[in-house]
């Protein structure tokens, strides 16, 4: 049986098919220090690093299936879709409050790397317009990325669920934030994975999509957290190599998540018969979202 990190024992009960939705959450981000994971501020970085990455992420996640949506009549998904949509846009606006109300209130000007990843997802991974062949098979493709993009998600977000974090010094907003966005993440891990099925991504494509996701992913995650070291003052420059000792020394003392679980996690996709039921428990995940202080400072 799991344990949640603050004592509490996760159910049991499988809680069966669950209506996705929106939940609007509430974080004061007054105080927050930019090494809010004071015993291991690499480790903080590179998580930190994803309120850089995953707004515009989550604008393309969005824009993408509301692309999509015409072509779906299966009215189950199409229920799913939407639900996904509503909780994308709610963790791209609270991410991006972080940016404005952590990191520009300690100088941190995170404008190159934003510009980065606009790049990329508004770029290099946006509409190409159109309802000719090439035009469906470009969105079939992200629809591809954006699958592959979830698995992580959902993996990560079950790991944060479990991750005792505290004993880093985490400040509990922050690890709060993660484990809300971590606990929908579980909750939703089914859509992608289905809408990309519906669309006919099979077994090559899956393969072919995660073989060139997985490496991005962690580049510009790493990046991420290079650029946020260099910003920090309580920190000395590092190149990759020093940044990335800091790394692999935080996910040994279980800051982070291991390589072996990561690549494990990874290959798993490219089973045949692959399904990412198995990533973490909606049971757990549900239990969370209710006990969430950011969620139930919203409610309040």
């Amino acid at each position: 049986m799991k344990l949640f990190p603050w004592g509490r024992e996760s159910p049991e009960i499988d809680p069966g098919v669950v209506a996705l939705h929106a939940r609007n959450v509430s974080f004061d981000w007054s105080g927050v220090d930019l090494q809010w994971m004071s015993a291991e501020p690499i480790a903080g970085h590179l998580i930190s690093a994803l309120n850089m990455l995953l707004p515009e992420g989550e604008r393309m996640f969005i824009e993408t299936y509301r692309e999509a949506l015409p072509y779906v009549k299966d009215e189950k998904l199409r229920e799913d879709m939407l639900g996904f949509i509503g909780q994308e846009a709610m963790h791209a606006q609270t991410h991006g409050k972080v940016l404005d109300d952590v990191f520009t209130a300690h100088g941190v000007d995170a404008g190159p790397y934003l510009a980065q990843m606009e790049y990329l997802f508004r770029i290099s991974l946006g509409p190409r317009g159109g309802d000719n062949r090439a035009g469906r098979q470009m969105l079939v493709e992200r629809l591809a990325f954006i699958a592959c993009l979830e698995h992580f998600f959902a993996w990560l977000g079950d790991w944060v669920l479990n991750a005792d974090l505290e004993k880093f010094g985490a400040d509990p907003r922050m690890a709060d934030l993660f484990r809300w966005h971590g606990a929908e993440e579980v909750e939703h891990r089914n859509v992608a994975h289905d809408v990309a099925e519906y669309f006919g991504v099979g077994y090559v494509r899956r393969c072919a999509s995660m073989t060139l996701v997985f490496p991005i992913f962690l580049i510009v995650l790493v990046r991420g957290a290079r650029f946020l070291v260099q910003q920090d003052p309580q920190l000395p420059d590092q190149g990759y190599a020093r940044l990335l000792a800091g790394v692999f020394g935080a996910m040994w003392r279980g800051a982070l998540p291991g390589v072996p679980s990561l690549l494990a996690s990874a290959l798993s996709t490219f089973q045949p018969g692959y399904n990412p039921q198995s990533v973490g428990s909606t049971a757990q995940a549900i239990a969370y979202l209710a006990a969430s202080p950011g969620a139930r400072a919203a409610a309040s």
